[in-house]
């Protein structure tokens, strides 16, 4: 049986993480110029650092994986979590952080891999959504965020 959809999402991950794409851009090649001392500066006071952006990605990332593992997951959009400050970010340290951003991506893909289309279509986790919106709704997200670290680093770039 051929696993179009999942096979494309896949891929998709794949070259979000660190492959190539349309847009040009990765995480990995994003995120290859960042360091302890960048990574928590908001380039304005209204604007996220790269580090709160990629904590955030991670947060939702690691609840998508939950949810497709079929464990119980509460993370809300007011939890705590959700958006975590400069100074809580900077105990754990960037280069964990990253490390962490990037391997969720490897764990996405790998839970990901060995499924087939039809299991796209199951919604265990929210009755009325099926996995197939929450692996978009991850991708999109991912996107959406790394279009944001993009304008977070040209903003630090042009302070410099």
């Amino acid at each position: 049986m051929e696993n179009k959809l999942i096979n494309n999402f896949v891929q998709q991950l794949k070259n979000n993480n660190e492959g190539s794409s349309w847009l040009d851009e990765n995480f990995s090649k994003k995120l290859e110029n960042v360091n302890e001392e960048n990574a928590f500066i908001r380039p304005l006071p209204e604007l996220h650092s790269v580090a709160e952006l990629a904590a955030h990605i991670l947060i939702w990332r690691i609840e998508g994986i939950k949810k497709l593992q079929g464990v119980k997951s509460y993370v809300t959009m007011d939890s705590p979590e959700n958006w975590r400050t400069n100074e809580e970010l900077k105990t754990i340290g960037w280069e964990k952080l990253k490390t962490d951003l990037l391997e969720s991506q490897t764990e996405l893909v790998n839970l990901l891999a060995d499924k087939t289309d039809a299991y796209l279509e199951e919604n265990d986790y929210v009755p009325g959504y099926s996995y197939k919106y929450l692996v978009e709704g991850l991708i999109h997200h991912d996107i959406y965020h790394l279009g944001q670290i993009g304008i977070t680093l040209k903003l630090l770039n042009q302070k410099e």
